[in-house]
C-alpha cells in the first residue's frame, strides 16, 4: 500500500546536482557533499493541512506527505517522535527567562533523538533494497540503527570510540549488531566503516552521508511548530556535533512556509558545542563556509565530539540564514546545569541537552537573547545512559 509521500527527486545541499530518488545513494557524486530529498510541496499541501493533523497519529509518521518512504510496509515504527514540548517556567523565571520550553527527546524509543534519523533512514534503506547497514557513532545513532535494524531484520555493523560509556556498547550488541570498537574518534571510525562498504557491500548510514536521516530529524521543526500553535519560538538552541537536526529544521520551516502551515518568521537558530570540540564555532567566528577539522576534540558529551561534519556548510548556512550564532560551552557547565534542569523540571538530560541551558545563560548575560523571549532548547537524549558523570 502506497503512503501520501511526495518524494520526487534527490538534490545536492552544494552543487545543486538532481539525482533519481528511486535508487540506494550516499553523497553527490559531484562534489561529495551532501543530498537533500525534495518533494511536490503543493501536491503535498492539499491533504498536509493543520485539520487533518488534528486527527493523526502521534507519531513522526503524521507528516508522510513530506516524507521519503513510498509503501506503507516499509515504515519501521518503534514509536518515534511526537515528544513533548514542556514549558520550564520554573527554570525559565530561575535564569530571567520565564518563556523557556523543552523539547525533551529522551522519550524517544531508543532514548534520544537519532531514533527520528535512523528510523527514516533505515526505513528508506530497506525499501530501496539495502542488505546490510554500518554506521561510525559516538553512542545514540548506532543505538537507534541497530534497533531499527534489528526490527527488521538487517544485519547493522557498529563502529565506535573505544572509550564511549560501555551502555552504549551494550545497546548495540543486545539489539543485534556487531559492535567494532577504535582507537580514536567518530572520524577514525568512519573512516572504518567506508572499507568496509568497499569491501563488503554495506550501506553507509554515516551523519549527512545519505539523504534520509534529516528527513527524520526535520520531523523535530514540524513539531515545534505545531504544538506552538503553528508560532515558530524567538531562539532554538541545539547542540550540535554532525548537524544532522540543525539542517533539518531550518529546511523543514521552508517546506512548511511553501505549504501554508507557517508563515515567514523564523527563529534564531542557535548552535552549541563543546569548548574543546567546536569547529562549527571556529568556523562561524571566522566567517568561512567550512569548518576544520578539530584537533584533540575532547568532551564529557560523547554525542558532540564531532571533529569534522560534512554537513558543515548546511548547518553554517542555517545559523547565518536566521540571524543566528554559534557559541562554546565547558563540560563543568554541561554537567552543572544538567543538575539544573533536573531540579527544575524533573527531565534528567544528557549532557549535550544540558549544554543549551549554558548557551542559553550565556546568550542572556550578553543580551543576545532578551529577557522576554520564547526560547526552546532541545534535550536531546536521556541522561541515563550518561548517569556515571553525576555519580
Amino acid at each position: 500500500m502506497q503512503t501520501k509521500s511526495t518524494l520526487t527527486h534527490l538534490e545536492c545541499g552544494k552543487c545543486g546536482a538532481i539525482y533519481p530518488a528511486d535508487q540506494l545513494m550516499n553523497l553527490c557524486t559531484a562534489c561529495n557533499r551532501p543530498l537533500l530529498a525534495r518533494y511536490d510541496l503543493a501536491r503535498a499541501a492539499q491533504t498536509l493541512t493543520r485539520a487533518a493533523l488534528a486527527g493523526r497519529a502521534e507519531t513522526l509518521w503524521r507528516y508522510e506527505e513530506v516524507l521519503p518512504v513510498q509503501r506503507r510496509e516499509a515504515m519501521i515504527q518503534l514509536g518515534e517522535g511526537w515528544t513533548p514540548l514542556i514549558h520550564a517556567q520554573r527554570l525559565g523565571e530561575a535564569i530571567g527567562c520565564p518563556d523557556t520550553w523543552i523539547k525533551d527527546e529522551s522519550v524517544n524509543s531508543t532514548g534520544s533523538f537519532k531514533a527520528r534519523g535512523l528510523c527514516m533512514g533505515v526505513s528508506r534503506a530497506y525499501e530501496l533494497g539495502a542488505k546490510e547497514l554500518a554506521i561510525p557513532s559516538a553512542g545514540n545513532a548506532a543505538g537507534a540503527m541497530s534497533a531499527y535494524a534489528a526490527a527488521v531484520a538487517l544485519p547493522a555493523y557498529v563502529y565506535m570510540p573505544r572509550d564511549v560509556p560501555s551502555l552504549f556498547q551494550v545497546e548495540c550488541r543486545v539489539l543485534g549488531a556487531q559492535v567494532t570498537l577504535i582507537d580514536g574518534l567518530i572520524n577514525d571510525c568512519g573512516a572504518r566503516v567506508r572499507e568496509g562498504v568497499l569491501a563488503h557491500g554495506w550501506f553507509d548510514m554515516s551523519t549527512l552521508k545519505e539523504p534520509y536521516r534529516v528527513e527524520g530529524k526535520k520531523t523535530m521543526g514540524y513539531e515545534v511548530a505545531e504544538q506552538m500553535g503553528w508560532e515558530l519560538p524567538d531562539v532554538i538552541i541545539y547542540p550540535t556535533g554532525g548537524g544532522t537536526g540543525m539542517v533539518g529544521m531550518w529546511k523543514a520551516f521552508d517546506e512548511m512556509e511553501q505549504m501554508g502551515l507557517i508563515g515567514s518568521k523564523r527563529p534564531r537558530m542557535v548552535t552549541v558545542q563543546a569548548e574543546h570540540c567546536a569547529p562549527i564555532v571556529r568556523a562561524f567566528n571566522e566567517g568561512t563556509e567550512h569548518a576544520a577539522l578539530w584537533e584533540g576534540a575532547r568532551t564529557v558529551a560523547d554525542g558532540l565530539r564531532v571533529p569534522v561534519a560534512v554537513g558543515d556548510f548546511l548547518v553554517l548556512r542555517a545559523i547565518r540564514e536566521s540571524g543566528g550564532t554559534a557559541v562554546a560551552v565547558s563540560d563543568a557547565a554541561m554537567l552543572a546545569d544538567a543538575l539544573e534542569i533536573g531540579r527544575h523540571t524533573g527531565i534528567f538530560p544528557a549532557p549535550e541537552g544540558a549544554a543549551c541551558l549554558a548557551a542559553q545563560r550565556m546568550l542572556l548575560e550578553q543580551g543576545w537573547i532578551r529577557p522576554d523571549e520564547r526560547v526552546v532548547l532541545f534535550n536531546t537524549g536521556t541522561g541515563l545512559k550518561y548517569a556515571h558523570l553525576w555519580a
